[in-house]
């Protein structure tokens, strides 16, 4: 429980320093399987952004909003384990589009709810207007919440909304 308290406590801090200048939120945005296909990979679907191209937006959106946003992609579901394991302590939240990982993965769901950062899901398209075996997100109840269907525009919104549902539990 002492993370948990130093954790808040470091969130509380983020609307303004002593100086009066404002602290920068740290994000961890993580892409699974097969999103470094994107901009070639069923363009009908996923548009022809890259995944570079959604890293860019981020980071400059990012600056707008005083927030420093670190992406990375692996298709390896232990690899995202170990990320959002070492997420404790380094980042005030996460965004992550587990890609079909969202439908199978309890590993995923278990490392989530044990670094007890807030985390939104993503998805680029919307999965529950998909193959049926797309409907039911693994991970969903260890988000605070959910952001799809919007295109690669989905990663800009949840950071936005994360950013500002990070502020509104600093505010308390």
């Amino acid at each position: 429980m002492v993370r948990k308290a130093g954790a808040a406590k470091r969130a509380a801090n983020h609307a303004r320093s002593t100086s009066g200048a404002r602290v920068r939120v740290r994000v961890l945005c993580l892409s699974g399987p097969n999103l470094q296909l994107l901009g070639t990979r069923e363009p009908e679907i996923y548009g022809r952004d890259t995944l570079d191209d959604v890293h860019a937006r981020l980071a400059a959106r990012g600056e707008e909003l005083a927030t420093e946003v670190i992406a990375r992609q692996s298709n390896h579901e232990g690899q995202l384990c170990d990320w959002i394991g070492e997420a404790r302590g380094a980042f005030d939240g996460m965004l992550l589009n587990a890609a079909a990982y969202t439908h199978t993965s309890l590993a995923l769901f278990d490392a989530i709810k044990a670094v007890g950062l807030p985390c939104v899901e993503v998805h680029i398209s919307n999965p529950e207007a998909r193959e049926a075996y797309r409907h039911t997100s693994m991970i969903a109840p260890a988000c605070i919440a959910k952001v799809s269907g919007f295109g690669t525009d989905s990663y800009v919104l949840a950071l936005e909304g994360l950013v500002r549902w990070l502020a509104k539990r600093s505010a308390r």
